[in-house]
């Protein structure tokens, strides 16, 4: 029982940092790029 708790606390603590990735909003299109012309809007 031990061993579950332990392993089921280390896979939260090595995820939780990856639940914070991730852009909010629009993205800025780079500079002088012909490609894509157009970028989708976020949700």
């Amino acid at each position: 029982m031990m061993r579950i708790l332990a392993f089921v606390f280390m896979a939260a603590i090595l995820a939780g940092p990856l639940a914070a990735c991730g852009k909010k909003g629009d993205p800025k299109p780079p500079g002088k790029s012909e490609y894509p012309r157009t970028y989708p809007k976020a949700r």
